[in-house]
């Protein structure tokens, strides 16, 4: 007989911080509030700075195993989903041996999304499995629905002229949806359909929402739902979050800098800027975005990248490198740099964004809205300009601004159209205006609300506790 210890799980992780950041910090709850043991097994880049740093500084144990070799498995052109797909697939082999090492056997395995074709193993070892969403329930509901969209759209999702009806959930508008929708001809479509048939096969999903943010999405995929009877889908869907990273309590020397110069600011009156860990825009577009932002007059803090006239995820898998200076100044305006020295901070590459977004003087954030960005916003208080550029990010703009009110959007998508200083400008302003308009802001109240509820349902006793804790029960009875 298999001896298992039902206090130790394994927690599967793919490639990036967007995929790896949530991991870890659902590891700590295991680990710091249910007393776990928690080993997590991260699929590494190993060319990503800020990716080694967080994984270095993880209180859990961590196994890294290196990318397999992908040649002759990846094209050129892939997309990022196609390749963190086709990495974690080529991966299943150590993964399985690891995890078959590892004694006495661990009672459960929870993979990411880009981790379910790993679920076969737990399978094969006798012990729980479930996919952990590292995003809205939103976005898991297309997801395991986009099988049977799959089989009733004919053509292109993008040349529809009406929106894609999810059972029991908002229906998307066809330019709002993921990426490897974008054209079902793509490789990265056949891994997202994959991905989609892949989370039943678990013994249950977790979400990184919470019930009172998203009650109508989550009851339509749970038992009995709408959206449930359709696929008839019979495993738990846990609402766990918000699991954002905490801020560093010993921050670096420039972010230290950073904070120095933030702490003589106004309250609420400075603008992030950032666009995750892999966000890239082109030249005419930072061009216009540095105007706009000198324009507005507002104070900002601007984590500032390489311009790429391509992807829009072109760093997807190097976050974190070096940049200097005067390098940055290479791609701004001239003289951009001098003219606002007083009222902005530039930092290059990549920044504590959690420490940043819960200083005081913060007010806003001009943001790529990936998930875990959007939570630490909303975990912090702080309204957000939305300015999605690839994954599932226009959908998340779409939840932001118009089902939730915590955001302002441009009226065309960046990804279409270069977005104008003076657009630019209106938007910030919106967001961060003069003190008497700030009182007053509907989406800065409204931002407030939601922080509250988001704070309670983690909270000893809150709904996302109480999920988690159900989790726990039931891998310590196994």
């Amino acid at each position: 007989m298999e001896l298992h210890n039902s206090k130790h799980m394994v927690l599967l992780s793919s490639t990036g911080l967007g995929h790896l950041i949530p991991v870890i910090e659902l590891g700590k709850r295991f680990l710091f509030h249910h007393n776990f043991k928690v080993t997590i097994l991260a699929v590494t880049s190993q060319t990503s700075e800020a990716e080694t740093q967080i994984l270095n500084s993880s209180p859990c144990h961590v196994i890294q195993i290196p990318s397999p070799d992908l040649t002759g498995l990846v094209h050129q052109n892939d997309a990022v989903v196609a390749r963190i797909c086709i990495m974690m697939r080529a991966a299943v082999p150590a993964i399985k041996s690891i995890i078959s090492k590892i004694t006495p056997r661990p009672s459960a395995l929870i993979v990411d999304l880009f981790g379910t074709e790993s679920i076969p193993i737990a399978r094969e070892l006798n012990i729980l499995s479930y996919v952990y969403v590292a995003t809205h329930a939103w976005l898991l509901a297309l997801l395991v629905y986009s099988p049977v969209l799959d089989v009733q759209v004919k053509g292109q999702y993008v040349d529809l002229t009406e929106p894609l009806k999810i059972p029991g959930c908002s229906p998307i508008r066809p330019e709002d949806v993921v990426d490897p929708m974008l054209d079902r001809n793509d490789r990265q479509y056949k891994e997202y359909l994959t991905i989609g048939n892949g989370i039943q096969k678990s013994d249950g999903v977790l979400a990184n929402t919470w019930e009172e943010l998203q009650r109508k999405d989550l009851q339509a995929l749970r038992d009995g739902g709408l959206l449930s009877k359709v696929l008839n889908m019979r495993i738990p869907i846990y609402a766990v979050g918000p699991l954002v990273r905490q801020p560093e309590l010993e921050p670096s020397s420039s972010t230290k800098s950073l904070l120095t110069w933030l702490d003589q600011q106004p309250n609420e009156s400075v603008l992030y800027v950032s666009f995750g860990s892999g966000g890239t825009m082109s030249y005419e577009q930072m061009k216009e975005m540095a105007l706009g932002l000198e324009m507005s007059g507002t104070r900002f803090v601007w984590v500032v990248r390489a311009p790429n006239e391509g992807a829009t995820d072109a760093a997807f898998f190097t976050t974190g490198g070096h940049d200097n200076d005067d390098k940055m100044c290479k791609y701004l305006p001239e003289g951009f740099v001098l003219r606002t020295r007083e009222m902005g901070r530039l930092v290059p590459e990549w920044a504590q964004q959690e420490t940043i977004l819960s200083h005081g003087s913060i007010g806003g954030f001009l943001s790529h809205c990936g998930w875990g960005s959007t939570l630490e916003s909303i975990i912090n208080g702080v309204p957000l300009v939305t300015w999605p550029l690839y994954s599932e990010q226009r959908m998340n703009a779409t939840l932001l601004a118009e089902e939730l009110g915590v955001g302002v959007r441009p009226k065309v998508l960046p990804t279409k159209e270069v977005v104008g200083r003076e657009e630019i400008a209106r938007l910030v302003r919106e967001v961060i205006g003069q003190n008497e308009k700030v009182k007053s802001n509907p989406v800065r109240r409204r931002v407030k609300e939601i922080q509250h509820s988001a704070v309670s349902a983690l909270s000893k006793g809150g709904s996302s506790y109480v999920a988690l804790s159900q989790v726990a029960k039931t891998i310590g009875r196994e």
